[in-house]
């Protein structure tokens, strides 16, 4: 246990300046359409929004520390295992203290969409990877690059946006950020 946290606060310092490179222009974003649309009963006003624009890189930052991280359904904890939504919710509240939902839809529903164009690292991409939309999630971290929690080989790790998978199954992005 406490070799994991060492290991996740070295490999957080040395990712940090990696991170802090990336937040400059962007990468070519993956040839996906997605016009963001405002999820019903939903306002500007009372979505989800990080007190801090900084927590959103550290957002990464934190992700990336639990590269390998098993998979478990139902997960929000480091130590037993986490999902997609429970690994964003984890990385949320460690950052923030506050709390999201453990569920990708629900975390759609109260975040704010945001274009592919003006995706920001921090900023969350969803998926429809069980017929139903916002099914699966992920935390973008820059470059066409997204850190999620995937059933599949069972471990946290990063994937590309434009991947043949993901890019045919892309949903819609969210921020954190307060508009404008």
């Amino acid at each position: 246990m406490v070799v994991r946290k060492l290991l996740q606060a070295l490999t957080a310092s040395a990712i940090a300046a990696l991170v802090a490179a990336c937040g400059s222009v962007p990468a070519p974003r993956p040839d996906v359409s997605s016009a963001p649309t405002v999820p019903s009963g939903r306002t500007s006003s009372n979505f989800f929004i990080l007190a801090d624009p900084e927590h959103s890189r550290e957002m990464v930052i934190f992700a990336l520390g639990l590269i390998d991280t098993g998979y478990r359904f139902g997960g929000r904890n480091p130590d037993a295992g986490l999902d997609c939504s429970g690994m964003v919710s984890y990385v949320v509240e460690q950052v923030s203290g506050y709390r999201l939902p453990h569920n990708a839809a629900q975390i759609a529903d109260r975040t704010r969409p945001v274009s592919l164009a003006m995706l920001q690292p921090g900023d969350l991409v969803f998926f429809n990877t069980m017929n139903r939309p916002y099914s699966h999630m992920g935390i973008y971290m820059g470059e066409g690059k997204f850190v999620h929690a995937p059933s599949s080989r069972g471990r946290v790790r990063v994937e590309r946006l434009d991947s043949p998978y993901f890019r045919s199954r892309f949903d819609g992005a969210r921020t954190l950020l307060a508009d404008g």
